[in-house]
């Protein structure tokens, strides 16, 4: 590849988002991979809380920082000691929360995070999945201690913002791969809608008190929770809801947890952080490799679907800070997408 500049979006200030320097069109240099590398040519992103949150929180104090953690693309080239992709391969992938991030034309990424996209896909649809879907998986299957495929297992679990992007991929694997009564919470017509449509049997509603609600449609209790909203004000609920020796895993941000609650029934906490595996560089890496590659497959064999909505267009900063605004309002449903430059 003889290109040695390419376009990107980043900012260099922590700005609210209605400002137009909080994020803003760059050219850089093309990244060089490194031994265990692909170079991708990005066709498609997806945005997450995550975007946002560090564009708020983290300031570089005038050097240009990309972000953008979710892509599809293909590959262009690929480090020395990469054995499993090779250039004119489609990938989909998350990345790592300590490198640049994906919203340029060219990106390098480990190849032990990344897997071939689904086939049935497009690249914005595609770009949709890898993040949530990781999230979801290890929040389930490693985390909640569920059997991926176990259709005999009793209980109940609950979904907190069911139309969410990890709340609807969630619900697809929990209604795919276990047999149990899958519960969301939603609000808005439109959110609802979208819930059930992902796989949510009961709706309940998060601006009302839970425990009723649960107790309604799981009157033996809920066995496990799924928490990607509000866990430090939901917490006593989710507490009178479980049967004893019920689990929770939460993925959302706060000050303090007043986890007491949870003794007298030996209820678990565990966390999930999808980028645990890539900041720590954990021997089983090439695990999230292995997640993606059955996500795919399930997308293909038709169990599973995007949870893309919305695309805004092209990649750049004008179309990136409004996807922003939507997901710092909390009322995104799915997946926003931006494609191709």
């Amino acid at each position: 590849m003889n290109k040695t500049t390419m376009r990107a979006v980043g900012y260099r200030e922590s700005l609210p988002v209605s400002d137009p320097q909080s994020l803003v069109d760059v050219e850089l240099p093309v990244p060089e991979p490194g031994p265990h590398d692909l170079l991708v040519k990005v066709e498609a992103v997806a945005v997450n809380p995550v975007d946002y949150k560090i564009r708020q929180s983290n300031d570089p104090g005038g050097v240009t920082k990309v972000l953008g953690w979710d892509a599809a693309g293909t590959v262009v080239a690929v480090g020395e000691k990469v054995e499993t992709f090779k250039a004119g391969d489609e990938v989909y992938y998350a990345g790592a929360l300590d490198r640049a991030g994906a919203n340029a034309e060219y990106h390098t990424v480990d190849e032990r995070i990344v897997a071939l996209k689904p086939a049935t896909l497009s690249f914005t649809q595609a770009a949709a999945l890898p993040l949530t879907s990781l999230t979801a998986w290890e929040g389930l299957f490693e985390h909640l201690g569920l059997e991926n495929g176990g259709m005999n297992q009793d209980g109940a679990l609950l979904i907190t913002a069911a139309a969410g992007g990890v709340g609807s991929i969630t619900a697809q694997l929990a209604r795919a791969l276990t047999s149990l009564t899958v519960i969301g919470t939603a609000s808005r017509p439109e959110s609802v809608e979208f819930a059930t449509r992902m796989g949510v049997r009961h709706i309940v509603d998060h601006r009302e008190p839970l425990a009723p609600q649960i107790a309604e449609v799981a009157p033996d209790g809920l066995t496990h929770v799924f928490s990607t909203a509000n866990t430090d004000g939901n917490l006593a609920a989710y507490a009178e809801a479980l049967r004893p020796f019920g689990r929770i895993v939460a993925i959302d941000d706060f000050d303090s947890l007043p986890i007491g609650v949870l003794k007298a029934k030996s209820i678990s906490y565990h966390w999930e952080f999808m980028f645990t595996r890539s900041l720590f560089q954990t021997p089983d890496q090439d695990r999230q490799r292995h997640i993606l590659t059955q996500i795919a497959r399930l997308v293909d064999a038709g169990i599973i679907t995007t949870t893309a909505v919305k695309d805004l267009g092209r990649i750049d900063a004008a179309n990136l800070r409004e996807a922003h605004r939507v997901m710092e309002s909390g009322t995104a449903i799915g997946k926003i997408t931006l494609t191709g430059f």
